[in-house]
């Protein structure tokens, strides 16, 4: 019996070191740059990794994963939105899995859907929450000129986005 406790006990152990593994091992920490995605956007039409922008046009991009019905999403759309003059430079990818009809309502509120610099659309195979391991909305992953990640803003593990904190971000030389 205390041979059994004692197995239960170092199987408990290993596999709460193993999920801690699995964290650190996500796959946007492997591999820094930015993933395939493919999103579908409002028109039904898909947009794809591929089709970013070249760097010397817009030489930022973030991929921000949210949910319309967050309300740090919500303060992070309008606060981006409010600065979008600091942050021409962006080129911005919003991705939910929430069904289209929020997401169209989520982009028509905070004027997303009217800037060149943005698209917004549906992960429905779940690609992104599941490379960057999305713990907490909204998920953001902010990459260079040459496409490599720079920064990852990943509530609970540090604040979610601000404009405050990526206009610096975009600014560096």
């Amino acid at each position: 019996m205390k041979k059994a406790f004692v197995f239960l006990i170092v199987s408990l152990c290993s596999m709460a070191v193993s999920a801690q593994t699995a964290e650190q091992d996500a796959p946007y920490k492997k591999d820094p740059t930015i993933p395939a995605f493919n999103i579908l956007l409002s028109d039904s039409t898909w947009y794809t990794a591929n089709m970013l922008p070249a760097a010397d046009k817009y030489p930022y991009v973030v991929i921000m994963y949210f949910s319309p019905t967050c309300g740090h999403c919500q303060v992070a759309a309008k606060d981006i939105v409010t600065h979008m003059d600091s942050l021409r430079q962006v080129f911005f990818v919003f991705v939910s899995y929430n069904p289209p009809n929020e997401i169209n309502e989520f982009s028509q509120v905070y004027g997303l859907n009217t800037l060149p610099n943005v698209r917004i659309g549906r992960d429905p195979r779940y690609f992104v929450p599941a490379f960057y391991r999305v713990e907490s909305t909204p998920f953001t992953a902010v990459y260079d000129q040459k496409r490599r990640l720079i920064r990852v803003f990943d509530p609970p593990h540090n604040p979610a986005i601000e404009a405050v904190n990526l206009i610096p971000l975009v600014r560096k030389k």
